[in-house]
């Protein structure tokens, strides 16, 4: 199976089944009418890349400022992590290295990696220490996945195992790692656990004084509802130090299935101040953002909080239906995530209506260092082919 499918849908073991998921992504999801593809903007990759994400490296030396990006992608039965890099601020990519993990090739499965730079040093890893991570083994016949780490110390030309962040006990799915350093200078991996028989899934926080041993496992957003479903987490640092974290909640059929929700915490550490299952953030007419949502900061000028930019799969009116500007609208919000959101245009318009894990689905934001431009890397299908496309576009200052 070349990519997970929505989190309301238990992934299925075998790579040959496919093609049943999407018939049952059919049957569970409204597919919205219009046209089929391609998006606007560049290609990153003329043949399959999935879950994107990007970062501006901020302490390798002389390399600072350069922007690499990461794909999921196969190579024959063998999932790879593919690392681009973008000396021009965006405008072109190029592909510098791969991520060839053991336990990935040989159809045992790969999904859903990040990519990370250390911003301090943690451990013997010194600050600029890259970071790929990914949820492999899923399609293993009796399988036990495992979120493994690599690293590289030469600017992602090459890389090394490091460590694994949690190994299931059970046939139950780990997926969409995430990094931050909390206050206390730890590294922290978020994740989604399918492995909990309460839950069908939760959201889950380990950490790391020294990139090695994880520690801490404990659910960060977890709901008493046994069905309800809170899955791929990203967490951005504020400019007052407190940590912002998206997410979705998936749960029964419904108006509000799999819709967008955040959370804060002081320390980056300890989630559970405010309401259990956290806010969903809306604009001031009442949309809202459902499945695979991404967040990311950066400073504005006379704001010591910043700005936060976010998006969805799929923008919703307040009355359930599909908004106009699904698939080209970005939010954008100055007080920390309190209050209504500012929509904007998207840098890359994604023109497939089909609601599958492949359009626009946990598309890759980027803000510049001054926060007055946004790179985002957006997938969709083109013919049989989900593909990443990348473009940049200026942030209206109000």
């Amino acid at each position: 199976m070349p990519a997970r499918p929505p989190t309301f849908l238990r992934p299925l073991r075998l790579a040959g089944l496919f093609s049943a998921v999407v018939a049952l992504l059919a049957a569970f999801i409204t597919v919205q009418t219009g046209s089929a593809g391609a998006a606007t903007g560049n290609v990153l990759r003329d043949d399959t890349g999935l879950y994107p994400r990007a970062i501006r490296l901020a302490h390798n030396g002389s390399a600072n400022g350069r922007i690499l990006s990461s794909v999921v992608t196969f190579s024959g039965n063998n999932g790879l992590g593919a690392i681009y890099e973008s000396t021009d601020s965006g405008a072109s990519f190029h592909q510098v290295g791969t991520v060839g993990d053991p336990e990935a090739a040989n159809g045992q499965g790969l999904c859903c990696s990040t990519l990370f730079e250390l911003p301090q040093q943690v451990g013997s890893l010194p600050a600029g220490t890259l970071l790929w991570a990914a949820s492999v083994g899923q399609d293993e016949a009796d399988r036990r996945m495992a979120l493994r780490v690599f690293k590289s110390n030469d600017v992602g030309r090459t890389w090394s195992y490091l460590s694994t962040i949690a190994t299931a006990g059970s046939t139950g799915g780990l997926w969409e790692p995430e990094f931050s350093v909390d206050s206390s200078g730890h590294l922290v991996a978020h994740y989604s656990d399918e492995t909990d028989p309460a839950h069908s899934q939760k959201l889950m926080a380990a950490r790391t004084s020294n990139g090695q041993t994880w520690t801490g496992h404990h659910a960060t957003v977890i709901s008493s509802l046994a069905t309800d479903r809170p899955g791929m987490a990203v967490v951005r640092k504020l400019g007052n130090g407190t940590y912002f974290m998206s997410y979705e909640i998936c749960s029964a059929s419904g108006q509000y299935q799999c819709v967008v929700h955040y959370r804060t915490s002081p320390d980056g550490w300890d989630w559970s101040g405010g309401a259990a299952l956290g806010y969903r953030p809306e604009t001031s007419d009442g949309k809202y953002f459902k499945h695979a949502p991404t967040v990311a900061w950066a400073p504005q000028a006379g704001n010591p909080l910043g700005r936060l930019f976010l998006v969805g799969q799929v923008l919703y009116n307040k009355d359930g239906s599909v908004a106009a500007g699904s698939g080209r609208t970005v939010w954008v919000n100055s007080a920390g995530g309190s209050g209504t959101w500012r929509e904007i245009a998207a840098p890359v318009t994604v023109e497939s209506k089909v609601v599958d894990y492949c359009p626009n689905y946990s598309s890759a934001l980027l803000p510049s260092a001054d926060g007055n431009s946004l790179l985002e890397i957006a997938t969709d299908w083109a013919g049989s082919t989900c593909k990443p496309y990348f473009a940049t576009t200026t942030v209206p200052a109000t």
